[in-house]
């Protein structure tokens, strides 16, 4: 609104530039016949003119017919007199340039012709050529000042909060549109109560809380449970990112979170939101060579607001970040941020429910089946279940369809998990054989060892940027711990591809250098983290501050063991990605006859259910212990 406002007003302002310079050209344009100076010299001597005004500058006087036929000889225009009768509907007029000549006044006198001299009056010219260009600059001047001094992000409003003000009829966020976070729920609700009747708290002399941090992985929903926070509590919110208070002008943060501060208590009861507020909330000293930056300048007004609010009046900091162990200490402490609640991926019924909400308005088939999804996408959050609905529904419309149907939630999970499909990429014989081997090299070792994930599809159709096939394993529970023997298996099913490459071409690829890659980063955690060697024992050796939340690389850090102890850490990992190497190869030379016709038929099939796959070990199975096999 506020951008169409400013286009009115810069069409508003070009036309004002326009109609004064239509008056200009009105009041100081002339409306007579121009000629020169040479061609007046003539009219006077033939007696063309008469009446003659002369000025310091110009001549001015009449055309008579005489001078009106010169004209037209000279320009070649017959039909002059007319034009000029047209134009001026009365005697036509004319207008030179005076120039330095003695002799005009005596030529005058001897030819009798009528003339006077005037003083020009100048003062509408001046007024118009002096004035109105300099109240034209003032315009100019006034209107982009304003422009860059109170609009958003003007220069004169760098200090000023850039907070967005949700009123209470604004926010239209309940916890009936958030799901999958009922422990969070139930805290916040408390904090509603505390909007509401703080008097009922205050009675028995307990202090509401000032600052409530929401914690957990990107997409769980923080933000939104926020809104929600204030739209069961029916007050003011005031929301803003934690880059907001971020300028390249100094004292510009600090500025921000004072007016942030004052606009709260004005709008008491409400509640402030500072969503990533890692982004000002960073310990300080963290770069001691940098000197005091902009940023510890705008957290250190932050803490002292934070301690200087009265919290009587209703007002609430809610934060929300997903990097918690690299805040300030001082920032996270009591009597500032006192709550912290945890907003954590949604279990199997928290991603059902989940579901139910972001289908609401979604024309669903009568054979899907919300638990069937929510079991498919484990580990996922609500804003990858969202965009898992919003993909089915983009497919089943490109394929004309009047509902959203299983087959297009399934195929929205695969792109969402897998990447796009490929079928365009065309593999030549030789690799689409080699991905065959490999991806049934995973599925039977994860379906021969009892702790691993059953398998719910095997593809070797290209996704993604460079996919070139996949085996998808779905767990039957929610986990949240692993054992050894766990991490182990595991390690054999990335192994797996690998070892099924070996056995049919007696030549490996670089399609395993994935498998190989996490294989190496669960034995080393294992070994450094876990305390899972038997040679080192019960020992970590990993001392860098990871993120709890975020699956990010860390960049090396400094060793407090010594090399020898770097190279036995070594000689484990290496132990125990071969002996997950070795396993792999036992269980697949064990089903070597089935690992070949799983192959050939994945080569046809190009896609396996879970559920045929093991139908056919079934098979193979009772085939081998049916005693005309023996």
């Amino acid at each position: 609104m506020a951008e169409n406002n400013a286009r009115l007003s810069l069409w508003y302002f070009l036309a004002l530039i326009l109609i004064i310079l239509l008056a200009q050209q009105y009041f100081t344009g002339s409306n007579k016949e121009n000629i020169n100076y040479s061609d007046f010299r003539k009219l006077v001597e033939e007696k063309g003119v008469d009446d003659l005004v002369i000025s310091t500058d110009n001549i001015e006087g009449h055309l008579l017919p005489k001078g009106v036929e010169y004209l037209s000889k000279v320009r070649k225009d017959p039909k002059l007199a007319a034009k000029l009768k047209e134009k001026f509907k009365k005697e036509p007029l004319f207008s030179t340039v005076r120039v330095s000549d003695p002799g005009l006044i005596k030529l005058l006198d001897q030819k009798g012709l009528k003339y006077r001299a005037v003083h020009e009056k100048v003062w509408l010219t001046s007024l118009l050529s002096l004035i109105i260009p300099t109240l034209l600059l003032v315009g100019i001047f006034i209107y982009f000042f304003r422009k860059i001094g109170t609009g958003a992000g003007g220069l004169m409003s760098v200090g000023k909060s850039k907070a967005k003000v949700y009123m209470e009829d604004e926010t239209k966020v309940t916890f009936q549109d958030v799901a999958g976070v009922e422990e969070a729920e139930e805290e916040l609700k408390e904090i509603i109560e505390f909007l509401k009747t703080p008097a009922k708290f205050q009675a028995l002399g307990g202090n509401i809380p000032k600052g409530v941090m929401v914690v957990g992985p990107p997409g769980t929903g923080k933000t939104l449970l926020a809104r929600a926070v204030a739209g069961e509590a029916g007050v003011p919110f005031l929301s803003l990112s934690g880059s907001d208070f971020v300028e390249m002008f100094v004292g510009v943060g600090a500025a921000r979170v004072r007016d942030l501060f004052a606009q709260a208590q004005e709008k008491a009861p409400c509640i402030i939101f500072i969503d990533e507020l890692d982004a000002v909330g960073k310990a300080r000293g963290l770069s001691p060579m940098s000197g005091p930056e902009e940023r510890e300048n705008t957290l250190n007004q932050l803490l002292s607001e934070m301690d200087g609010f009265d919290t009587r009046k209703g007002v609430i900091i809610m934060a929300a970040t997903n990097r918690p162990e690299i805040l300030d200490p001082a920032l996270i402490r009591p009597g500032r941020f006192d709550r912290h609640i945890l907003v954590d991926r949604p279990s199997l019924i928290g991603r059902e429910d989940i579901l139910k909400i972001h289908t609401r308005k979604v024309k669903l088939g009568p054979d899907v089946n919300l638990n069937t999804l929510a079991a498919r996408t484990p580990g996922m959050v609500g804003a990858d279940l969202a965009n898992i609905v919003n993909e089915a529904a983009l497919l089943a419309a490109r394929k004309d369809k009047t509902a959203v149907e299983m087959e297009d939630f399934e195929e929205a999970i695969d792109r969402v998990v897998a990447g796009l499909e490929k079928r365009n990429r065309v593999m030549n014989p030789r690799e689409k054989e080699i991905v065959a081997y490999h991806e049934t090299g995973h599925a039977l070792v994860a379906e021969a060892l009892p702790t691993t994930d059953p398998v719910h599809r095997v593809s070797i159709i290209p996704r993604g940027i460079g996919a070139l096939g996949y085996t998808m394993q779905l767990p039957t529970e929610d986990r949240y711990l692993m054992t050894k023997t766990e991490l182990e298996d595991r390690m054999a099913v990335m192994m797996g591809g690998r070892v099924a490459e070996e056995l049919h071409l007696q030549e490996i690829s670089t399609g395993a250098q994935n498998d190989l890659y996490r294989a190496t980063d669960i034995a080393r955690s294992m070994v450094r983290e876990y305390g899972m060697s038997e040679k080192l024992g019960p020992m970590t050796f990993e001392r860098e501050r990871r993120p709890l939340f975020l699956e990010t690389m860390m960049p090396p850090g400094t060793k407090d063991y010594s090399e020898a102890t770097a190279q036995e850490i070594d000689q484990e990992v290496s132990r125990l990605v071969e002996r997950a190497h070795a396993r792999a190869r036992e269980i697949l030379e064990q089903r070597r006859d089935t690992l070949e016709q799983v192959a050939q038929v994945l080569l046809e099939k190009e896609v396996l259910e879970g559920d045929e796959l093991r139908r056919f070990l079934n098979n193979a199975a009772q085939q081998d212990s049916s005693p005309d096999h023996e």
